[in-house]
C-alpha cells in the first residue's frame, strides 16, 4: 500500500470549518454558529485521512473578514517553522474563509521560501449544511498538495474540484459554489475522481523565486484603496493620505480612470511622496502603462484586481519608494 503523503493543515477558521444551527443553516452561521479547530475539522470529514497524512495545526479560528496583514506575517513565519521543524512535510493545505482567501494566497504567493505546495480551501456551505461542499473541497486540496505536479507553480487555491494559481483567481459570487474564477486565463487544472490534472502553469513569478521570500518582513505599510464612482470627489483620497497611507490603489473607471475630483486628490499625493497604482473596477482586464500615468507619475496596475495591487504594494514599499522599480514588479509578478 503506498504510503500517504504528509501534509501540514493549518486552520484559520472560515465557513469550511463552521457548524450552523442546523442542516439547513446557510446563513445565520457566520454570526451565531462555531468554528471547528484544524484537527475537529479533519475527523469531521475522516474521507480526508484516506488520501493523505494530515498533520493538523490551529492557526485562527474566525471569518476570514478578521484576517489581515498582521495574520499573514504570522502564517507566513508558521509555515517556514513547520517546513524547517517538519522536513518529511510533503504540502500545506490553509482551510480558510473566501471572503479575503484570494488576498491571503496573494500574499503568500509572493513572499514564501520553500518549496513545497502551498493550497488555500474553503468553502461556500458550511460543514453542518445539507450539501456542504467543505468535505470534498478538502479532499481535493490534501489531494494537490501531495502531487509531484503541484509544485513549482506558486501558491494554489482550490474549490469546486477546480485548481487556480494565487495571483490571478478572484471571488465572484457570494453564495454559489463556483465562486473562485480565474477570469482571463482560467483554472490551472481539476481534480476529478482519479486525483489532480494539471493542463498549464503559470509564467509569472512566484514564491519561492520572489524577491520578497528570503526578507524578515516585520510588518507592512499602510496602503489604502479609493474606489471610483460617478461623481466621487477627492476627500477619502485625501483621508487616506492623513490617516498615513504610503501608497494609494486607485479603482478606476474601466479602463483605469479615476473622476476628475479624484484625480487631482491622487496626483497631489503622489506629489507628496505617496505612491499610486491605477487599477479598474472592471473584473477583467489590464492596465497599460500608458502616456498619461507615467506624465502624473502613477503605476500601472496590470491586469491585477485592486485588493491584490494593493499587497504587491505593500510588499514593495518594504523595498522602495522608486516608481520605475515598482512599475517594474508589478510587470514581473
Amino acid at each position: 500500500m503506498a504510503t500517504l503523503s504528509r501534509i501540514a493543515v493549518i486552520g484559520t477558521g472560515g465557513t469550511i470549518s463552521s457548524l450552523g444551527a442546523g442542516s439547513l443553516d446557510v446563513l445565520d452561521y457566520p454570526d451565531f454558529g462555531q468554528k471547528l479547530t484544524s484537527e475537529a475539522l479533519l475527523d469531521r470529514f475522516p474521507e480526508t485521512r484516506l488520501v493523505a497524512d494530515p498533520r493538523p495545526h490551529t492557526f485562527r479560528q474566525v471569518g476570514s473578514t478578521a484576517i489581515g496583514p498582521a495574520d499573514w506575517l504570522e502564517l507566513r513565519a508558521l509555515i517556514h517553522r513547520i517546513a524547517a521543524d517538519e522536513p518529511d512535510t510533503v504540502g500545506f493545505v490553509i482551510p480558510h474563509g473566501t471572503a479575503t482567501l484570494e488576498e491571503t494566497a496573494f500574499f503568500l504567493n509572493l513572499t514564501l521560501g520553500i518549496k513545497q505546495a502551498v493550497v488555500l480551501v474553503g468553502a461556500q456551505r458550511p460543514a453542518s449544511a445539507l450539501g456542504t461542499d467543505a468535505g470534498t473541497n478538502l479532499v481535493n486540496a490534501l489531494q494537490v498538495a501531495g502531487c509531484a505536479e503541484a509544485r513549482g507553480k506558486g501558491v494554489l487555491v482550490v474549490l469546486n474540484n477546480e485548481i487556480h494559481p494565487a495571483r490571478d483567481v478572484v471571488k465572484t459570487s457570494t453564495y454559489r459554489v463556483q465562486t473562485f474564477r480565474s477570469l482571463d486565463f482560467g483554472a490551472l487544472g481539476h481534480v476529478d475522481g482519479d486525483g489532480p490534472h494539471f493542463y498549464r502553469a503559470p509564467l509569472k513569478a512566484h514564491a519561492p523565486d520572489t524577491l520578497f521570500a528570503s526578507r524578515n518582513l516585520a510588518s507592512l505599510p499602510r496602503v489604502d484603496v479609493i474606489y471610483s464612482y460617478a461623481g466621487a470627489d477627492g476627500d477619502l483620497v485625501q483621508a487616506a493620505v492623513k490617516a498615513g497611507a504610503r501608497g494609494l490603489v486607485s479603482a478606476g473607471f474601466a479602463p483605469g480612470t479615476p473622476s476628475p475630483a479624484q484625480q487631482e486628490a491622487f496626483i497631489a499625493a503622489a506629489k507628496a511622496g505617496v505612491v499610486v497604482v491605477q487599477c479598474s473596477r472592471a473584473f477583467t482586464g489590464r492596465i497599460a502603462p500608458r502616456r498619461r500615468l507615467r506624465e502624473t507619475g502613477f503605476v500601472a496596475g496590470e491586469d491585477f484586481s485592486p485588493q491584490k495591487a494593493r499587497i504587491l504594494l505593500m510588499l514593495m514599499l518594504t523595498e522602495t519608494g522608486d516608481i520605475g522599480r515598482i512599475q517594474q514588479a508589478f510587470q514581473t509578478y
